[in-house]
């Protein structure tokens, strides 16, 4: 990139609510090197920064994400250049739900392939009713493997199959039903619908949620018994926190919660 070029990521800032806008509108926002590493470098910043409380995660021009940078892979036809690079692409999927703060997807376009695992990896999705999905590297004979941890993670099995081997686009409201997005509003109403969203996280304390977001990933990936362990003692731990005392004494007063 040179000093003329734009940035691949626009950072801007509303009060706790931090929008990160992909920023190559004109080719479709794709996850290329330089989109990765400035991806990471925002999440990284903001995990650490207390005054960002929600993550809206936009993109420029007609699509959201049209997955990785095709042209450039192609460019470096190596098994450790691919490695590497999908090791990267991993690392800033896991990062996203690494994150104190909620991630809210605004998919506004199509997002095809990463870009639907990009979507797969929020935790919260608005699209649009002209957005679009599909893991349709097998189009080309490249199956989406590393899109597939994030989509079966959201869809039931076998349609995140059916994806998968077809390569096949979803429209909006099937995502919605499928549990891939949790909201459908038309184009136009799409900032208004995350603002309400994100309104309402703003209104609850910070250390419940990123205490819940963190105990909520963690036990997805253990059995039943230890999940109720693990969530037994970090509600404990909540409940000790003065947010939750505030909360539960303000409950039983019957007054609204004075958040600290």
């Amino acid at each position: 990139m040179t000093n003329a070029d734009p940035p691949h990521v626009l950072i801007a800032r509303d009060g706790g609510v931090l929008t990160l806008t992909l920023n190559r509108g004109e080719r479709f926002n794709p996850l290329s090197e330089e989109m990765l590493a400035a991806l990471q470098a925002a999440f990284d910043a903001a995990r650490d920064d207390e005054g960002v409380r929600v993550i809206v995660l936009a993109a420029a021009g007609k699509a959201f994400c049209a997955g990785h940078d095709l042209k450039q892979m192609r460019a470096s036809p190596s098994e450790a250049y691919y490695k590497a690079l999908f090791d990267r692409c991993s690392k800033l999927m896991l990062s996203m739900q690494q994150l104190p703060q909620p991630v809210i997807a605004r998919v506004q376009g199509i997002a095809t392939a990463a870009g639907c695992q990009l979507v797969s990896m929020c935790d919260l999705a608005v699209a649009s009713t002209e957005a679009r999905f599909a893991v349709s590297g097998v189009n080309y004979g490249l199956f989406c493997s590393t899109p597939a941890v994030g989509l079966s993670r959201n869809v039931p099995r076998k349609q995140a199959m059916e994806m998968l081997l077809t390569g096949d686009f979803i429209d909006a409201e099937t995502a919605r039903e499928r549990g891939l997005v949790n909201r459908v509003v038309a184009l136009d109403e799409l900032d208004a619908e995350i603002g309400r969203l994100a309104a309402s996280i703003l209104a609850k304390p910070s250390v419940a949620v990123a205490m819940g977001k963190r105990l909520f990933y963690k036990q997805l990936e253990m059995g039943a018994g230890a999940a109720y362990q693990l969530a037994g003692q970090a509600m404990a731990c909540n409940m000790m926190d003065e947010a939750a005392l505030e909360g539960v004494q303000a409950f039983l007063e019957k007054r609204v919660p004075d958040w600290k």
